[in-house]
């Protein structure tokens, strides 16, 4: 194969997997941002920093990636575009590695929730990729271009801006396209099944114990009599088994500490679920809204929980703030930022069901909540379909993009003619 060949190859794939890995995380920015928060908390640094740290790197990784991704289809810039990506190529690679060796955590979250990779077959994906930018890097020049110079800095300028408005307009929402397990539509009793002759989780208890200054290492075979002082215990995987996509909804009323997950999730009627991981940190922006969405669910008798993983005193501090009468119940962290990205959000569920979610800006109001919900669009399941939702962002994305392709085109065309006239 001919090496300009092999640099227009490696450029797209390049390209491509940027354009992909930007564009998810544009789409979910909170959710690159609880990944880059367990980042952090693996190597020490998280109370170090303000909050809004990781949320900005969350939306600067997404604009860039994407960018990068575009410059390189189009043969923009292709100097400092390469120079970039061999950079990126250059942290990224090591870090993986380290990954993979320590694991830390268990996926780098480069693709979001849209493709979960392991931390070895994210470092084996980025070694091609560090391929590709020392290829590229080396004649950068034999990368084809798709524009003129004169348009280079409009075309660059125009996706950084795309990347940036999608990310705040999913950061201020809800992701346009949701590819975690609490998608409209889904039921979440099917996403909690182990279907039926499914390979299990093999675990290992390992117990520390000590015993006249002497600490020593038992497991439940061996376990020693009571001459011994327990210290720690630890768990490990052996062998990993089938996990459900759904695995940690458990739903603890913090009145009575009952499990009342099965009673919510196989009730005919309909049921708002009000998911907030922190109450400390909720916005009470939308205090009103929701204590009136609760009196609206008491008043036609459906059922109305908030989540939280917070603790009792917290929760009760916000009932003091916002005089919130609806009944809390305890659930995992995780599990409510998979939800809901949103802190405070809102998931309508029927019979296990989820009818439809809300961010804290979009909870449903008087205007919209004129009759019971059998009698409203708001009481079906939403319409989603994510190749429609698709096709839109790239409507917005290409035609703009064509625009500035063909003035390019016709402008440089009415440039040479003009040129040749002169001479």
């Amino acid at each position: 194969m001919p090496w300009k060949a092999v640099v227009n190859v490696c450029r797209f794939v390049m390209g491509v997997t940027f354009v992909f890995s930007g564009f998810v995380k544009a789409v979910d920015p909170l959710g690159t941002y609880y990944k880059i928060q367990d980042y952090l908390t693996a190597f020490g640094l998280l109370q170090l920093l303000p909050d809004i740290v990781p949320l900005a790197l969350s939306v600067l990784l997404a604009v860039v990636e994407f960018s990068v991704g575009i410059h390189l289809i189009l043969g923009i810039k292709r100097r400092i575009t390469t120079r970039l990506a061999l950079l990126i190529m250059l942290i990224m690679t090591p870090l993986t590695l380290y990954l993979a060796l320590t694991n830390p955590i268990s996926d780098c979250g480069c693709f979001g929730d849209a493709l979960v990779l392991t931390n070895w077959q994210t470092f084996g994906k980025n070694v091609v990729l560090l391929m590709c930018a020392i290829v590229l890097i080396i004649t950068p020049w034999n990368m084809t271009r798709f524009l003129t110079k004169k348009m280079e800095w409009t075309l660059s300028m125009y996706s950084t801006v795309f990347a940036f408005a999608l990310a705040i307009y999913c950061l201020s929402t809800l992701p346009i396209i949701d590819f975690r397990p609490y998608r409209i539509g889904n039921d979440i009793r099917e996403g909690m099944e182990i279907p039926e002759g499914a390979k299990t989780t093999v675990f290992d208890t390992r117990f520390i114990m000590e015993k006249d200054g002497v600490k020593q290492t038992f497991t439940v075979d061996n376990y020693p009599d009571s001459t011994w002082t327990f210290v720690s215990a630890e768990t490990v995987v052996l062998e990993q088994g089938y996990e459900p996509p759904i695995h940690d909804f458990v739903m603890e009323s913090m009145e009575t500490g009952e499990d009342i997950t099965d009673e919510v999730l196989n009730d005919p009627g309909y049921t708002f679920l009000l998911t907030m991981h922190r109450t400390e940190e909720a916005d009470e922006g939308f205090i009103d809204l929701i204590n009136e969405l609760y009196d609206y669910s008491v008043e036609h008798g459906y059922k109305f929980y908030a989540l939280s993983s917070s603790s009792v005193d917290a929760i009760e501090q916000w009932r003091d703030r916002t005089g919130a009468e609806y009944p809390f119940c305890i659930m995992d962290d995780i599990t409510l930022k998979t939800m809901v990205r949103s802190n405070p959000g809102l998931m309508l569920i029927k019979e296990g069901v989820i009818l439809n979610k809300w961010a804290d800006s979009q909870i449903p109001d008087e205007f919209e909540l004129t009759a019971p919900l059998e009698e409203l669009p708001l009481g079906q399941v939403k319409e989603v379909n994510d190749w429609k939702t698709m096709g839109w962002v790239c409507v917005w994305f290409l035609v703009p993009l064509a625009l500035i392709i063909l003035i390019d085109r016709i402008f440089n065309r009415y440039y040479n003619k003009k040129k040749q006239k002169k001479v």
